[in-house]
């Protein structure tokens, strides 16, 4: 049995708790805020723009710290799920390792990939595993679109396209803050940028063109070269000031013998499903794979957390949640924001 220590109990620590009452093999331990209704149980004050609010929870058997150290003493833990803000990552994680623990981290892994390094770094001198929560590849049309590229039914892959463009998130005061949040690029692309770096492999060169608000880059478009010269590869991402479409994302992925492609957006506050994840092969057929029953957005956090402990009980690293992989998508995040301050091309 895994026994697991969340620490931050916000929202995504609200979202993993609820993953982890449906994961086998995986018991919350403990939880760690300086929110004395939080650790009182009180968690009705939670809210998302997904799953259900939160609510009042049973804490009983449940350890419940008020500082991260204590949390970090306790011989029972041996994972800990980091759900603080992204600009205390590196050193939270840092610090489980010397304290012996696994680490799960939230995406962002960390705001600079000097700060990713470290951790991935702390994590093999522990002789410990660090996993990220990137959960777009296990959302069902992303793993869906997985499978099909990697059955090698359809060819290879030729290149795609992806969308990750949201309104100004207002709620969110440090959301633009470089040493906070990191804008945009590096709290919102990161998904695709994270998922590019899984299906094509790292990029030679990136070519952004956009905006900036400010330090950050608010709004851009993506040209990234490869060494595979026939891979055409785009991203569009960034914030729009208009708030009645919350939300978009979406893909179009091209193999040798299919198209795959979906989109889906947030228009005033109801989700609107453009285009249901759809296939086009080449004899002019039209299908729409079949996908998972339930909450896609639950379901692909129940799998995330299923992820983390199948790896730990099998002592193997995570071909999808690895810091590494993370680390590459911190990379190429900052580079393209590089790209759009610079108006030119940027190594990767």
């Amino acid at each position: 049995m895994i026994r697991v220590g969340i620490v931050g109990i916000g929202f995504m620590g609200w979202i993993h708790y609820l993953a982890y009452q449906k994961t086998k093999g995986v018991k919350l331990a403990a939880i760690c805020t300086r929110d004395d209704k939080k650790l009182a149980g009180d968690w009705t004050d939670i809210k998302g723009n997904f799953g259900p609010p939160g609510k009042q929870v049973d804490l009983k058997g449940i350890g419940a710290y008020a500082e991260y150290n204590q949390l970090l003493a306790d011989p029972e833990i041996d994972l800990v799920d980091l759900c603080l803000p992204p600009h205390l990552h590196a050193s939270a994680a840092i610090a489980a390792f010397k304290a012996g623990k696994h680490v799960f981290v939230e995406k962002p892994m960390a705001l600079t990939a000097a700060d990713c390094d470290k951790m991935v770094k702390a994590a093999q001198q522990a002789g410990k595993q660090i996993f990220v929560g990137h959960v777009l590849p296990l959302l069902p049309e992303y793993a869906v679109a997985r499978k099909l590229i990697d059955s090698g039914k359809y060819g290879k892959l030729l290149g795609g396209h992806f969308q990750r463009v949201i309104s100004d998130p207002l709620w969110l005061k440090d959301f633009f803050d470089p040493n906070k949040a990191g804008g945009p690029a590096v709290d919102l692309h990161v998904h695709d940028a994270h998922f590019i770096r899984l299906l094509f492999g790292m990029p030679t060169t990136v070519t952004s063109q956009g905006r900036m608000r400010g330090e950050v880059a608010e709004y851009f478009n993506t040209q990234f070269t490869f060494s595979d010269p026939d891979l055409a590869v785009t991203a569009t991402s960034g914030i729009v000031r208009q708030q009645g479409r919350s939300f978009t994302h979406g893909f179009e992925i091209h193999l040798e013998k299919a198209t795959l492609y979906f989109n889906l957006a947030v228009l005033a506050d109801k989700p609107l499903q453009i285009t249901p994840l759809t296939l086009l092969d080449s004899k002019g057929a039209v299908e729409h794979p079949a996908l998972p029953a339930g909450d896609p957005m639950l379901t692909a956090f129940e799998a995330e957390i299923k992820e983390v402990a199948t790896c730990l009980k099998n002592n193997k690293p995570s071909a999808i949640l690895g810091g590494e992989l993370a680390r590459d998508a911190i990379v190429l995040a900052l580079k393209q924001q590089e790209s759009v301050k610079k108006r030119k091309p940027v190594k990767v």
